[in-house]
């Protein structure tokens, strides 16, 4: 099969009936620990699980909270379109993984908070805590409608599935299950729904292999079309995927999501221990790399189907996140409830997300915005904390049509999470790291680090990236049976070849002065411009203001006795010292003692001296 034969088919009762199930089984789990917790449950076995939880399901959980239906849908798209470079991303996750487990994990589980955003208010003041919190909320808010509506769309115009009533049952459903059983439903359907999301992946990609005539042929197919393009290092930050943009500006990404996201952090303090915190977050690392190369994968099958005709510009889809359901209709209708589990994936990927976003939403507003403030019962608490659930669910599911305007999912999601929280993170670091710090300075950083990921942002919108810098592949229409009247510019058939510069020309010939230029720099660098001017401006401002004769609480900094990285620098030396002492073979002692004591030599090998 190939683009220019290719028919789409549509959903069967089997695939709603697979939809449904899945439905049913998420909602089953959340009414299951809601009466599990009947008697004894309260708020804090409501937002944390009771702090019982183990590494595996949290590890799950973790994986599925960001790889949600962005990465089912548009991860495969963007390879298509740009190449697999995609997959240098696992460099982030482990870089990311590593600095959070190193850094950020320690003070959390020593200070045993609940929020994130309580460090700041121990560790500056009250005010950096409220700021921090409701960029949070308006971060969650936004990426969570990103994730609802993205799906909904992709879905309706190429399965005929209703586009609000994708989004109300997805969030409806996530609602309630995150609402009766907290913490501990969101985990468990975390679990199941990464299973869903694997096999749907599996489905597409092993039916696509049969078709083509296995996996060379498709390797092939990529190579010939210049999908297999890994390693590019120019500097240039305008640049859109690069080694460096990805490497650098995706570990720092991954380090906000990781390293101080109150959905996340949430999860490391649910565990029982550090230890297990840790290794969830290490397997964590591991399934992110797994979904990875799955989805770039698929990515790479999109192109081996469609190189001849591309969908796209042939207009049987109208975006790029519509490629892989596309391609299901096409390749898995024959057999009844493949598609189904496919549809299932992707939903499964929105709910794990969104469920994450509702509970951490509640969290934090119940422990930064209400008990500072008010006192309540933990019955009171535990029906507030319900009440926060629903609303927020709403809320979610109300601004889902936001993401209409916003591009595709991966770049949109990207772009809000840095925006909001990418000088969230510069000031953690500021706290964690830095015991000269003070509040005038984390306070300042914070504030301006903020107007320039924000000015970045909106500046990124006003003057897109052209094709130099986002450097699209080759699309073709020769193999299509049919002619269209026009064609969408971005998808020229020649691949730019010209250095960049930094006087760019956009699509409609318009040059941009470099201040413009530099207005739109690859979305993965706004989360470090945010860190960056919030870490340096924070410094200076706190040495002009008397940091140096302030000085921070030792609970509150990082400790290296808590880091892995001491611990094994330290077995280290040890071993070293060891080999260093004066350790006698037994030809060493008896040149040494002259051979007066030959049977004492032969079982004492070890000994220091005679």
């Amino acid at each position: 099969m190939s683009g220019d034969s290719f028919v789409a088919g549509s959903l069967g009762v089997a695939d709603y009936v697979v939809f449904a199930l899945m439905l049913v089984v998420s909602a089953g789990v959340g009414f299951y620990f809601a009466w599990k917790s009947r008697i004894t449950g309260n708020s804090k076995e409501f937002l944390t699980g009771g702090r019982t939880l183990t590494a595996l399901p949290v590890s799950l959980s973790l994986t599925a909270n960001f790889m949600s239906s962005i990465t089912v849908l548009s991860n495969p798209a963007e390879v298509y379109l740009f190449g697999a470079q995609l997959i240098l991303f696992s460099v982030s996750y482990v870089l990311a993984a590593m600095i959070s487990s190193e850094v950020f994990l320690p003070a959390f589980y020593r200070l045993s908070i609940t929020s994130a955003y309580e460090y700041l208010e121990l560790r500056f003041n009250k005010a950096m805590r409220l700021i921090v919190t409701i960029l949070f909320i308006v971060q969650a808010i936004l990426y969570s409608g990103i994730v609802i509506y993205g799906p909904a769309l992709a879905l309706s115009q190429v399965t005929g599935l209703n586009l609000w009533g994708g989004i109300i049952s997805t969030g409806a459903v996530c609602t309630l299950y995150c609402t009766l059983g907290g913490l501990k439903a969101v985990v468990w359907t975390d679990v199941f729904q990464i299973g869903i999301m694997l096999a749907g992946y599996l489905s597409v990609i092993i039916q696509t292999v049969i078709l083509r005539g296995g996996l060379s042929n498709i390797i092939s197919d990529s190579k010939q079309g210049g999908r297999l393009n890994f390693w590019d290092f120019d500097v240039n930050p305008l640049r859109r995927h690069t080694f460096w943009t990805i490497s650098v500006g995706g570990t720092v990404s991954w380090i906000v999501i990781y390293g101080v996201h109150q959905a996340q952090v949430q999860r490391y303090i649910s565990c029982k221990s550090i230890t297990h915190a840790r290794v969830a977050l290490f397997i964590n690392m591991l399934g992110l790399c797994t979904f990875l190369v799955f989805s770039v994968f698929a990515g790479l099958c999109l192109y081996s189907v469609f190189k001849d005709c591309d969908p796209w510009t042939a207009g049987h889809v109208s975006t790029p996140d519509q490629l892989i359901p596309y391609l299901v209709m096409g390749t898995l209708t024959s057999y009844q409830g493949l598609p189904g589990l496919f549809l299932v994936a992707v939903y499964s990927g929105a709910l794990s997300t969104v469920s994450s976003s509702i509970n951490a939403l509640a969290t934090v507003t119940v422990e930064d915005l209400i008990k500072p403030h008010y006192t309540m019962s933990e019955k009171h608490l535990l029906w507030v904390s319900k009440g926060l659930s629903v609303m927020y669910g709403a809320l979610c599911i109300s601004l889902a049509g936001l993401a209409s305007v916003l591009g595709g999912m991966m770049q949109a999601g990207a772009t809000v999470t840095g925006v909001c929280l990418g000088p969230v993170l510069g000031v953690f670091m500021l706290g964690i790291l830095c015991p000269f710090a003070n509040s005038k300075g984390g306070l300042s950083g914070l504030i301006l680090g903020l107007v320039a990921s924000v000015t970045v942002g909106v500046g990124a919108g006003i003057y897109p990236s052209p094709p130099s810098m986002t450097r699209p592949l080759p699309l073709s229409e020769e193999g299509c049976n049919f002619t269209t009247t026009e064609s969408l510019n971005w998808t020229s058939t020649v691949v730019p070849t010209a250095p960049s510069n930094f006087f760019i020309t956009t699509s409609d010939g318009d040059v941009h002065s470099p201040e413009e230029a530099w207005l739109s720099p690859s979305y993965l660098y706004i989360s470090v411009i945010g860190t960056v001017i919030a870490l340096i401006v924070g410094l200076i401002i706190s040495l002009l203001t008397g940091g140096l004769r302030e000085k921070a609480d030792p609970k509150l900094m990082l400790i290296k006795e808590d880091t892995i990285t001491y611990r094994l620098f330290k077995l280290f030396l040890d071993r070293v010292i060891r080999r260093k002492e004066k350790v006698y073979t037994v030809e060493s002692l008896k040149e040494k003692d002259g051979n007066k004591n030959p049977a004492f030599y032969d079982t004492s090998v070890n000994l220091k001296e005679l």
